[in-house]
């Protein structure tokens, strides 16, 4: 099965060639957990959720690796620990903050239909691993020591900004030289830099310090898929400076020609046409979509939040609306309810895989799932309804909830036994034509929140009304 995906790096789609097929590696950088991540984190974790899915189903599961990490030291997290945890000692008030972000980022994730990445290391576990990168950088002339920092020199990189396709000269025509004097190159960026009382430290050659973020990242993919690996993901806001400044750091520290073979790049997240920011009021965490009625007067369950995010192609930007959550919860309940009662743990059909093996190709995975639906739910097709829940598996959208529960996720109305055996003895009573009890069942069912419409073939079918 042939794999293309579009690299950044060359700015076109490429069939995918493993370094080693029994050991394909992909990279994606995690969290900062200084606060919970918002919806706009957890695009860039579906869409390498869903790679990572079809990088095991074409190679097995057994040899795929995916790391992403957790960045648990960081300039923000500090800043938290101290408005947060005064009276704690740092270390202390550090790891309450990290720990309760990232337990909380990790709940909210496995809600999203998410598997467990194959490794999730920690910044903080990584320490060693970024200091031996860095002497090896400072031995090789890549980085130099300088007002209590030690920097990369991007001069001693030749081709420094090919990613990003940024000029190094004019880099500099812009840069604040008076600002950041200490620097060979104003586009030097930080490797270590000395902690002060209140900052968290490890003892290094350079001093008690801690590390600049672009490092942890370098240290962590070697230290678990090697100099060079497959495939290295994350959001464009990341394609500048970050992955510029990995790609700088874990290619002169090792001396070779690329640090992942792939780049890939989920496009951005803006909420009902403007950019998301708290000065707005348009700022949303996952948790806060799935917990409280802040966004469109809804919580969202989410695997519905889920296929919003898969409604669009990965590299392409999403304008996040209430309109777009109410139509794929109205999408996905009708999806579940075919696949209910079909489900036989079927390998993901071939069609939905050749969508995907093209770029992950969002709109045509979905068209074939709308197709499938029209084609098997009138007549109650079993095959197609198999297929289906073999589908809803693989792309993470279902594990076995039922429509109900996706639909109507965070309202009272959640006893499906109720409503179905109200909605039985409702067509008993039509086909008795006793016509006063239908209209009294209809009236309970409506003052539960639930509309029912009499279809064609003799079935009735509801829905939440909202």
């Amino acid at each position: 099965m042939s794999l293309r995906l579009y690299n950044t790096l060359t700015r076109t789609k490429e069939e995918f060639v493993p370094l080693d097929p029994a050991n394909v590696r992909m990279y994606v950088c995690g969290p900062t957990v200084y606060d919970f991540a918002h919806i706009g984190n957890a695009r860039p974790v579906i869409v390498f959720d869903l790679l990572f899915r079809l990088l095991r189903q074409v190679y097995g599961d057994a040899h795929v690796t995916y790391v992403r990490n957790i960045t648990d030291v960081d300039d923000k997290i500090n800043a938290r620990a101290l408005r947060d945890f005064p009276n704690l000692p740092l270390n202390d008030a550090i790891r309450n903050v990290t720990e309760k972000t990232a337990n909380q980022f990790f709940a909210d994730v496995e809600k999203l239909g998410c598997l467990q990445p194959t490794i999730q290391p920690r910044a903080t576990d990584n320490i060693p691993q970024m200091i031996a990168m860095i002497e090896m950088l400072v031995s090789r002339r890549h980085a130099y020591q300088a007002a209590g920092e030690v920097l990369f020199s991007v001069d001693s990189m030749p081709d420094y900004g090919h990613l990003s396709q940024r000029n190094l000269a004019d880099q500099q025509a812009g840069a604040r030289i008076a600002v950041d004097a200490h620097k060979r190159n104003p586009a030097d960026f930080v490797l270590w830099k000395l902690s002060s009382d209140d900052e968290p430290g490890w003892v290094s050659p350079w001093g008690c310090g801690r590390p600049g973020w672009h490092i942890e990242c370098s240290a962590m993919s070697n230290r678990y898929l090697g100099e060079v690996f497959d495939i290295h993901g994350g959001g464009l806001d990341l394609i500048f400076p970050h992955h510029e400044n990995e790609i700088a750091q874990t290619r002169c520290a090792f001396g070779t020609a690329v640090m992942a073979n792939i780049w890939m790049h989920n496009g951005f997240l803006q909420v009902e046409g403007q950019k998301m920011s708290k000065s707005l009021g348009n700022f949303f965490t996952i948790n806060e979509l799935m917990t409280t009625r802040n966004f469109g007067s809804n919580m969202w369950h989410g695997k519905v939040l889920r296929l919003a995010m898969m409604m669009t192609h990965y590299r392409q930007p999403i304008d996040w609306t209430v309109d777009r959550l109410v139509e794929a919860r109205i999408v996905l309940k009708d999806w579940i309810e075919m696949a209910t009662g079909f489900d036989h743990n079927g390998a993901p059909p071939a069609e939905l895989l050749e969508a995907l093996t093209d770029d992950l190709n969002f709109s045509a995975a979905i068209s074939y799932l709308h197709a499938l639906y029209r084609t098997g739910r009138p007549n109650r097709d079993s095959h197609s309804a198999t297929t289906m829940a073999a589908a809803l598996r693989f792309l993470g959208l279902w594990s076995g909830e039922s429509a109900l529960d996706v639909y109507s996720y965070g309202y009272e109305v959640q006893d499906t036994g109720k409503i179905d055996a109200l909605i039985t003895a409702r067509l008993d009573a039509r086909k008795a034509k006793n016509w006063a009890e239908s209209d009294r069942i209809r009236d309970e069912l409506a003052s539960m929140g639930i509309a029912i419409k009499d279809n064609k073939d003799g079935t009735t079918s509801w829905e939440v009304k909202r």
